[in-house]
C-alpha cells in the first residue's frame, strides 16, 4: 500500500473514532437526562398514587408536565375510563432515536387501574443532537480539508518526485542541467543533495574518462617519435578531400627521409628515431609560418603535410624554407643528405591514390636531384610515371660512370676460431657529385628490372677496389640482389669473372636477402654451388624474417646467416627471441653454418647473444661504418 492510501486510511480512522467518542459522550449524556426525567416522573406519580378518575383526564393531568409519547390508562372495572394516546414504536423517520436509542417508559398501578408511559425524549435528544450533528460536521469538513490538503500537498510531492525522477533519466543524455535545489525542501532536501552530489561526481568522472580517452585517442592516432598524426588520420583526411562537396584547393607536400634505412643499419634505430625527431621538427618550423596546415607520418620514413588554400608558386618559398632547415640540420650532423620533398597541386575530388602516386614522383624526381631537394608537379594526371622514367635514367647514368663509393662496418667475432669479415655498404651519387638514396636506388632499379646492371657495376668495382688496393685485407662482405642471384646468366656472369680472379674470389662473401632466394630453393643452391667452386662464400641476411626451415639449411648450404636486427633488440627482455636463436644456433652448428648477430646496440645485446653462442656481432655498438678510402 502506497503512503497516499496508508496515510488516507490513517486519517479515515482517526476521525472515525473521534466520531465514535463524540458519540459515545453525547449518548451518556443523553441516558443520564433520560434517567433524571424518568425520576422526576416517578415522583410526580407517587404524588397521584390514590387516582380513581378517567385516563383521559389523567393524561391532561401528566401532559401539562411532561411530554408523553404514549400514555394507556386501563381501569379494572369501568372500560368507559380507559384512555389510549401515542405509539410505542417511534417513527421510522426519527433518525435520532435509531441513533440514540433511548426509551423512557414506565408502568404504575393504581387502586383501580393500570397506568403505562412512555415519556418523548425529543427535549432530551435536541441539545445533545445538535451538539453531535455541529461535531460531527466540523469533523467531517476538517476530514474533508484534510484530505483536499494532503490531495494538494501529494500532487506538489508528485511534480517533485516527477522532476527527481526525469532529472535522473536524463543524466544518460549527459546534459548536466543545473538542479533546481529549491524543488526539494524539508524531508526532501537529502534527495536534492544527493542528486546534485551525483550531478557533479558523474561529470567529474566523465572528465576524467573524456580526459582519458582523449590521451588514448592521442596515443593511437599520434606518432610518438614525431608527434605528428599517424596514417590513420591522414587516410581520413585525404579521404575527406576526394569525398567534399565544398570548394577546397591546396598542396600536399610528401617528404622523405630517404635516409632512415641507412641510419637504421649503420647506427641502430635508437639513432634512426632521432634523425625521424629531428626531421619532424625542420617540417614542423618550415609550416610554423603558414596559414592551416596538416602533418601526418604515413610509413616509416613518408611524410605528408596539407596545406589549404595555397598554389603551386606559393609553395615554392616552403619548399625553399624547408630546404634551408634540412640543409642547416645536415651540416650540424655532418650528413650529406637529410630528405626530399614533392608537392603536388590537390583540389576536392581528387581520388587518393593518384595524388599519392603524383607526389611519390614528385619525390623520385627530387631524389634524384642531390641531397635536401625538392620538386613540383603541376598537373594531376598525365606524369604520374615521370618521376620513375627520371630515376631509370639517373640510374642508368650511375651504372655507366660507376658512380659508386664503399663503406665498410666489420663484425666482431666472439672467439678467435672463427674467422669472419668485413660488410661493403655501397653508396652511389648522380652526375653533379651528390649522394643519391641507396635504398630508393636499389628499389628502382629492381622496378625497371636494372638490378642486375647495377649488381655487376657493384661486384667490378669490389674487385677492382681489391685489386688496386693491396693494405686492404681480410675478407669483405658484398650485398647484392637475390633476385639477380637467382637468374642464370648473372650466376655464369660472376662464376666466370670470378674465376679469373680466384684470389679475389677468396675474400669475397656475397649477402643476399633471405626472403629472396626462397623463392626459388633450386636457384639458390645453384648460385651458391658456383659461388663456392670459385672459392666465394654465401651469407643470407635479415634471416628469420621469411619461412625458415630445416630445408634451407640443407638444400642452399649458405657460409653465414646474419639473424635480422629484430632479433637483437631488447633481447634481454624477449624469451621468445632467446630461445629462437639457440635453436638457429644449434642447427646451424650441425651443418658448419656460422651465425651472425646484426643490429648490437647495447652492452646488455651483446652479452646474452655471446651467451647464446653466436660466432658474431655486427652493429652500431660494436663498430660504427666508416669510409673505405681506396686508390683512385
Amino acid at each position: 500500500m502506497g503512503l497516499s492510501r496508508s496515510f488516507q486510511l490513517v486519517l479515515f480512522i482517526v476521525f472515525g473514532l473521534l466520531i465514535f467518542r463524540i458519540y459515545t459522550v453525547e449518548n451518556r449524556e443523553i441516558q443520564a437526562q433520560g434517567e433524571i426525567a424518568l425520576a422526576n416522573y416517578q415522583q410526580y406519580v407517587q404524588t397521584i398514587d390514590n387516582w380513581n378518575g378517567s385516563g383521559d383526564v389523567l393524561y391532561q393531568q401528566i401532559s401539562k408536565d411532561f411530554p408523553l409519547q404514549f400514555f394507556q390508562y386501563i381501569h379494572d372495572i369501568d372500560n368507559n375510563n380507559n384512555f389510549t394516546h401515542g405509539s410505542l414504536i417511534s417513527s421510522s423517520d426519527d433518525i435520532t432515536s435509531q441513533i440514540f436509542n433511548i426509551e423512557l417508559g414506565q408502568v404504575h398501578n393504581f387502586p383501580d387501574g393500570r397506568l403505562q408511559i412512555r415519556l418523548d425524549t425529543t427535549n432530551i435528544l435536541s441539545p445533545s443532537v445538535n451538539d453531535f450533528e455541529q461535531t460531527t460536521t466540523l469533523l467531517i469538513v476538517a476530514y474533508a480539508s484534510l484530505m483536499l490538503l494532503f490531495a494538494l500537498l501529494m500532487q506538489l510531492h508528485r511534480r517533485r518526485i516527477n522532476y527527481a525522477t526525469e532529472y535522473i533519466t536524463h543524466i544518460p543524455d549527459l546534459s548536466f542541467l543545473a538542479l533546481e535545489k529549491s524543488r526539494f525542501p524539508g524531508v526532501l532536501s537529502p534527495i536534492g543533495s544527493a542528486l546534485e552530489i551525483c550531478r557533479s561526481q558523474l561529470k567529474l568522472s566523465l572528465e576524467r574518462v573524456r580526459k582519458e580517452n582523449d590521451e588514448l585517442t592521442k596515443a593511437a592516432y599520434q606518432d610518438p617519435v614525431t608527434g605528428f598524426s599517424t596514417r590513420q588520420r591522414f587516410t581520413q583526411h585525404i579521404d575527406a578531400i576526394s569525398k567534399s562537396n565544398k570548394q577546397q584547393y591546396g598542396v600536399l607536400v610528401l617528404v622523405r627521409a630517404t635516409e632512415l634505412a641507412t641510419i637504421n643499419q649503420l647506427y641502430g634505430h635508437a639513432a634512426g628515431d632521432d634523425y625521424l625527431a629531428k626531421l619532424a621538427t625542420c617540417i614542423r618550423k618550415a609550416v610554423s609560418i603558414l596559414g592551416l596546415s596538416f602533418c601526418f607520418r604515413v610509413s616509416s620514413g613518408d611524410f605528408a603535410i596539407f596545406i589549404d588554400r595555397m598554389t603551386l608558386n606559393e609553395g615554392e618559398r616552403f619548399l625553399e624554407q624547408l630546404k634551408c632547415y634540412l640543409d642547416e640540420y645536415a651540416q650540424n650532423t655532418k650528413s650529406d643528405t637529410i630528405a626530399h620533398a614533392g608537392m603536388v597541386p590537390y583540389e576536392q575530388g581528387n581520388k587518393p591514390l593518384a595524388l599519392m602516386a603524383l607526389a611519390d614522383s614528385a619525390v623520385s624526381v627530387a631524389q634524384t636531384l642531390g641531397p635536401n631537394h625538392y620538386y613540383q608537379l603541376e598537373k594531376l594526371t598525365g606524369n604520374e610515371q615521370f618521376g620513375n622514367d627520371h630515376w631509370k635514367v639517373t640510374i642508368d647514368d650511375l651504372i655507366n660512370r660507376r658512380s659508386i663509393k664503399f663503406y665498410q662496418q666489420p663484425i666482431q667475432p666472439c672467439n678467435n676460431a672463427t674467422a669472419v669479415y668485413r660488410e661493403l655498404l655501397a653508396r652511389f651519387y648522380n652526375a653533379e657529385g651528390k649522394n643519391l638514396p641507396t635504398t630508393t636506388v636499389i628499389a628502382m632499379a629492381e622496378r625497371y628490372e636494372m638490378s642486375v646492371d647495377l649488381d655487376k657495376m657493384i661486384v667490378i668495382q669490389s674487385i677492382k677496389l681489391l685489386r688496386d688496393n693491396p693494405s686492404i685485407s681480410g675478407a669483405l662482405g658484398v650485398n647484392i640482389s637475390a633476385s639477380s642471384a637467382l637468374q642464370e646468366n648473372f650466376t655464369m656472369w660472376l662464376k666466370d669473372i670470378l674465376s679469373k680472379h680466384r684470389n679475389i674470389a677468396a675474400r669475397l662473401v656475397f649477402e643476399l636477402n633471405e626472403s629472396g632466394m626462397q623463392t626459388n630453393l633450386d636457384a639458390s643452391h645453384q648460385f651458391v654451388t658456383a659461388m663456392h667452386k670459385v672459392g666465394a662464400k654465401i651469407a643470407i641476411e635479415r634471416f628469420g624474417l621469411g619461412f625458415t626451415s630445416f630445408k634451407f639449411f640443407r638444400e642452399v648450404k649458405p657460409d653465414f646467416i646474419k639473424l635480422d636486427s629484430s632479433y637483437s633488440q631488447n633481447i634481454e627482455q624477449d624469451n621468445n627471441n632467446k630461445f629462437f636463436i639457440r635453436m638457429i644456433v644449434d642447427i646451424a652448428k650441425r651443418v658448419s653454418i656460422r651465425v651472425i648477430a646484426t643490429g648490437v646496440e647495447k652492452q646488455d645485446e651483446k652479452l646474452i647473444l655471446e651467451k647464446l653462442l653466436v660466432d658474431g656481432l655486427q652493429g652500431y655498438y660494436i663498430a660504427k661504418p666508416e669510409l673505405l678510402l681506396n686508390k683512385q
